[in-house]
Protein backbone atom coordinates (compact mmCIF):
# COMPACT_ATOMS: atom_id res chain seq x y z
CA UNK A 1 0.00 0.00 0.00
CA UNK A 2 1.34 3.42 -0.99
CA UNK A 3 0.20 7.01 -0.80
CA UNK A 4 -2.15 8.22 -3.49
CA UNK A 5 -0.38 9.77 -6.46
CA UNK A 6 -1.38 13.20 -7.73
CA UNK A 7 -2.56 11.74 -11.03
CA UNK A 8 -3.24 8.29 -12.49
CA UNK A 9 -3.97 7.10 -16.01
CA UNK A 10 -5.59 3.69 -16.44
CA UNK A 11 -5.29 2.14 -19.87
CA UNK A 12 -6.48 -0.95 -21.74
CA UNK A 13 -7.14 -1.95 -25.33
CA UNK A 14 -10.22 0.15 -26.22
CA UNK A 15 -11.10 2.25 -23.14
CA UNK A 16 -14.50 0.57 -23.17
CA UNK A 17 -14.37 -2.06 -20.40
CA UNK A 18 -11.50 -2.35 -17.90
CA UNK A 19 -9.94 1.11 -17.84
CA UNK A 20 -13.27 2.96 -17.42
CA UNK A 21 -14.13 0.57 -14.58
CA UNK A 22 -10.78 1.32 -12.94
CA UNK A 23 -11.25 5.07 -13.39
CA UNK A 24 -14.74 4.97 -11.87
CA UNK A 25 -13.76 2.74 -8.96
CA UNK A 26 -10.69 4.86 -8.17
CA UNK A 27 -12.84 8.00 -8.00
CA UNK A 28 -15.43 6.25 -5.83
CA UNK A 29 -12.87 4.79 -3.43
CA UNK A 30 -10.48 7.73 -3.07
CA UNK A 31 -12.38 10.84 -4.07
CA UNK A 32 -11.18 13.54 -6.39
CA UNK A 33 -7.91 14.62 -4.77
CA UNK A 34 -6.15 12.45 -7.35
CA UNK A 35 -6.65 13.36 -11.02
CA UNK A 36 -7.81 10.13 -12.70
CA UNK A 37 -8.31 9.45 -16.41
CA UNK A 38 -8.41 6.45 -18.71
CA UNK A 39 -7.47 5.75 -22.31
CA UNK A 40 -7.15 2.91 -24.78
CA UNK A 41 -4.63 1.85 -27.38
CA UNK A 42 -7.47 2.27 -29.88
CA UNK A 43 -10.81 3.99 -29.70
CA UNK A 44 -13.34 2.36 -31.96
CA UNK A 45 -15.76 1.10 -29.32
CA UNK A 46 -18.20 2.88 -27.04
CA UNK A 47 -18.40 2.13 -23.33
CA UNK A 48 -19.52 -1.46 -22.88
CA UNK A 49 -23.05 -1.96 -21.52
CA UNK A 50 -22.02 -4.83 -19.27
CA UNK A 51 -19.33 -2.61 -17.72
CA UNK A 52 -21.96 0.04 -17.06
CA UNK A 53 -24.26 -2.57 -15.47
CA UNK A 54 -21.73 -4.16 -13.11
CA UNK A 55 -20.36 -0.81 -11.99
CA UNK A 56 -23.86 0.52 -11.39
CA UNK A 57 -24.23 -2.32 -8.86
CA UNK A 58 -21.53 -0.50 -6.85
CA UNK A 59 -22.98 3.00 -7.45
CA UNK A 60 -20.28 3.83 -10.00
CA UNK A 61 -21.69 5.75 -12.96
CA UNK A 62 -20.09 4.91 -16.32
CA UNK A 63 -22.88 5.62 -18.80
CA UNK A 64 -21.53 9.11 -19.60
CA UNK A 65 -17.98 7.86 -20.17
CA UNK A 66 -16.55 8.82 -23.56
CA UNK A 67 -13.94 6.35 -24.81
CA UNK A 68 -10.68 7.82 -26.03
CA UNK A 69 -7.34 6.62 -27.31
CA UNK A 70 -3.84 7.66 -26.25
CA UNK A 71 -3.62 9.76 -29.42
CA UNK A 72 -6.93 11.54 -28.74
CA UNK A 73 -5.92 12.11 -25.14
CA UNK A 74 -2.77 13.93 -26.25
CA UNK A 75 -4.73 15.92 -28.87
CA UNK A 76 -7.08 17.07 -26.09
CA UNK A 77 -4.18 18.27 -23.95
CA UNK A 78 -3.72 15.38 -21.49
CA UNK A 79 0.00 14.76 -22.05
CA UNK A 80 1.24 11.45 -20.62
CA UNK A 81 4.18 13.25 -19.01
CA UNK A 82 1.66 15.02 -16.76
CA UNK A 83 0.69 11.78 -14.99
CA UNK A 84 2.48 10.42 -11.94
CA UNK A 85 1.45 6.84 -12.61
CA UNK A 86 0.17 4.85 -15.58
CA UNK A 87 -1.57 1.55 -14.81
CA UNK A 88 -1.92 -0.75 -17.81
CA UNK A 89 -4.66 -3.38 -17.61
CA UNK A 90 -3.79 -5.27 -20.80
CA UNK A 91 -0.52 -6.36 -22.46
CA UNK A 92 -1.13 -4.14 -25.52
CA UNK A 93 -1.75 -1.07 -23.37
CA UNK A 94 1.37 -1.82 -21.32
CA UNK A 95 3.47 -1.93 -24.49
CA UNK A 96 1.95 1.32 -25.76
CA UNK A 97 2.36 3.09 -22.40
CA UNK A 98 6.01 2.03 -22.17
CA UNK A 99 6.58 3.19 -25.73
CA UNK A 100 4.97 6.59 -25.07
CA UNK A 101 6.75 7.11 -21.74
CA UNK A 102 10.26 5.99 -22.65
CA UNK A 103 11.49 9.60 -22.59
CA UNK A 104 9.76 10.50 -19.30
CA UNK A 105 10.55 9.51 -15.76
CA UNK A 106 7.12 7.96 -15.31
CA UNK A 107 6.07 4.84 -13.47
CA UNK A 108 4.13 2.28 -15.52
CA UNK A 109 2.56 -0.64 -13.67
CA UNK A 110 0.93 -3.67 -15.25
CA UNK A 111 -2.12 -5.23 -13.60
CA UNK A 112 -3.18 -8.41 -15.45
CA UNK A 113 -6.96 -7.99 -15.38
CA UNK A 114 -9.29 -10.49 -17.05
CA UNK A 115 -10.76 -9.32 -20.37
CA UNK A 116 -14.42 -10.31 -19.93
CA UNK A 117 -15.49 -9.50 -23.49
CA UNK A 118 -16.58 -12.58 -25.38
CA UNK A 119 -16.89 -14.72 -22.25
CA UNK A 120 -20.15 -16.37 -21.28
CA UNK A 121 -23.09 -17.53 -23.38
CA UNK A 122 -25.99 -16.10 -21.39
CA UNK A 123 -26.55 -12.63 -20.00
CA UNK A 124 -25.93 -13.90 -16.45
CA UNK A 125 -22.72 -15.67 -17.49
CA UNK A 126 -21.50 -12.50 -19.23
CA UNK A 127 -22.34 -10.39 -16.17
CA UNK A 128 -20.45 -12.86 -13.98
CA UNK A 129 -17.33 -12.40 -16.17
CA UNK A 130 -17.60 -8.62 -15.99
CA UNK A 131 -18.11 -8.77 -12.23
CA UNK A 132 -14.96 -10.88 -11.98
CA UNK A 133 -12.97 -8.24 -13.89
CA UNK A 134 -14.50 -5.44 -11.78
CA UNK A 135 -13.67 -7.29 -8.58
CA UNK A 136 -10.07 -7.92 -9.73
CA UNK A 137 -9.68 -4.17 -10.35
CA UNK A 138 -11.23 -3.39 -6.97
CA UNK A 139 -8.85 -5.78 -5.18
CA UNK A 140 -5.80 -4.33 -6.98
CA UNK A 141 -6.85 -0.76 -6.10
CA UNK A 142 -7.19 -1.66 -2.42
CA UNK A 143 -3.91 -3.61 -2.45
CA UNK A 144 -2.08 -0.68 -4.08
CA UNK A 145 -3.73 2.34 -2.42
CA UNK A 146 -5.34 1.00 0.76
CA UNK A 147 -8.96 0.72 1.84
CA UNK A 148 -11.52 3.10 0.32
CA UNK A 149 -11.73 6.47 2.02
CA UNK A 150 -15.10 6.73 3.78
CA UNK A 151 -15.31 10.46 3.16
CA UNK A 152 -14.42 10.21 -0.55
CA UNK A 153 -16.35 12.76 -2.60
CA UNK A 154 -19.19 11.36 -4.63
CA UNK A 155 -19.58 12.48 -8.27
Amino acid sequence: MQDLPGSVLFCCDYNAVRSPMAEGLMKKYYGFDTYVQSAGVKNDLEIDGFSIAVCQEMDVELSRHKSRSFDEMEQWGDDLSGFDLVIALSPASQRRALELTRFFHLEVEYWPILDPTGLGETREAKLASYRQARDQISAKLIERFGPPVPSAAKP
